[in-house]
């Protein structure tokens, strides 16, 4: 699920698309983007969606039940709200139902749910509002799982806490812990990603390793045992960014193709089928891609151009492409369902797209208001044509 942070990033824009170059680095863009054009990152739990403006607040909105909007309440919010619920942040993740913020100093804070330990404070206690102090310090990036929680230190290393029943902390043990660690389970990584019982790590050699939960073979070592520790070798080489999902695994290639692994009763692994595949494929599903992330039982691109396409699970039309509900697609779609994204973020059954201009979209499942839209609809089968009022900060 990355479950997961998503920042805007230049995409080199081919020649038949010379306004692509035109990407708002602070409150550029036109006219129509003003209202939301201080966004510069996205995140997607499963029923909430927040935005990081270009001055480092962060707003949330949607489902709301374990405090992860961090308003101080647990009410669900069908739109963004006028004031951030922290500042001085760097970049943002989301969860299942918490959300982490890893501030401009290197620290990490998170609210919301904490049944198994996944906020990193120690307890188990839900929190509502973002906490006053950092649970750790030095990080240079972090990844909210479904339950837990992992954090990219400055120096190469993960250090993972919260839910560990699979395996997913990788400190060799399947207890939870409520408490990041004091030292490494991994080092030498450029990026981690965690999943809903799994995490994976991008190492700084464009390799990728897995562990925990891997029943449907989502670790892409050839088997569907659980690993409590990460792999001391690499399951796929050349890899640019990696996306660990529900029940399965993506890797974006340096080349820009997709490859993915492990569940696939939904088509979200992308090759046509419904088969499990418990290892990288040989062979490109996408081309052309920019970004990859693994949704709980879809999955969705970025393309270099700025487009959307995405395969898997259908079921509230999250796939955009305004197809029969519960239809699924089990191979990226062929035209792009949304042009002019920087990035992308997936939650259990909404995908919210960062416009370059700064504005953000969301369709599919809006049960809980996730969509930033009210809740007259309870599901959008395809992007819409404008930027949710509110999702960043007003212009200067």
């Amino acid at each position: 699920m990355d479950c997961h942070t998503n920042a805007r990033r230049k995409l080199a824009p081919p020649a038949r698309w010379p306004w692509l170059a035109l990407l708002a680095v602070g409150c550029g863009g036109s006219p129509s983007h003003d209202p939301t054009c201080g966004a510069k990152a996205i995140a997607a739990g499963s029923t909430h969606t927040c935005a990081l403006s270009v001055t480092g607040g962060v707003r949330c909105w949607g489902g709301n039940a374990l405090g992860q909007l961090g308003d101080g309440s647990t009410t669900d919010t069908a739109a963004p709200p006028a004031t951030d619920a922290l500042t001085g942040v760097a970049a943002i993740s989301a969860g299942a139902v918490h959300t982490c913020a890893l501030t401009v100093t290197g620290g990490v804070r998170c609210w919301g749910g904490n049944a198994l330990g996944q906020l990193g404070d120690g307890t188990t206690t839900d929190r509502a509002s973002p906490p006053a102090t950092d649970v750790l310090t030095g990080v240079a990036a972090i990844s909210a799982g479904a339950v837990h929680t992992c954090a990219l230190m400055k120096t190469g290393g993960i250090r993972c806490w919260g839910g560990n029943s699979t395996g997913q902390l990788g400190d060799g043990s399947m207890a939870d812990q409520p408490a990041p660690p004091s030292s490494d389970v991994l080092t030498g990584a450029a990026a981690v990603s965690g999943g809903s019982g799994h995490t994976c790590a991008l190492m700084k050699t464009g390799g990728v390793r897995c562990w925990g939960g891997n029943s449907f073979g989502q670790l892409g070592d050839g088997t569907t045992s659980d690993s409590a520790s990460p792999p001391m070798t690499d399951v796929l080489a050349d890899a640019g960014a990696i996306s660990a999902g529900a029940t399965h695994t993506c890797a974006l290639m340096k080349t820009g193709g997709v490859r993915c692994w492990g569940g696939n009763a939904d088509g979200q692994v992308g090759d046509g089928t419904y088969e499990q595949q418990h290892a990288p494929p040989a062979s490109d599903v996408f081309a052309g891609a920019a970004a990859v992330t693994a949704a709980q039982l879809y999955t969705c691109a970025l393309t270099t151009a700025g487009g959307v396409r995405c395969w898997g699970y259908n079921s509230d039309g999250q796939i955009g492409d305004a197809t029969e509900l519960a239809v699924d697609r089990l191979s990226p779609a062929p035209d792009d369902v949304l042009g002019g994204a920087a990035a992308i973020a997936v939650g259990s059954v909404h995908v919210c797209a960062l416009m370059m201009g700064g504005g953000v979209r969301c369709w599919g499942g809006n049960e809980n208001g996730q969509l930033g839209v009210g809740l007259a609809a309870m599901r959008v089968l395809m992007p819409p044509s404008a930027d949710i009022a509110g999702a960043g900060v007003s212009c200067p």
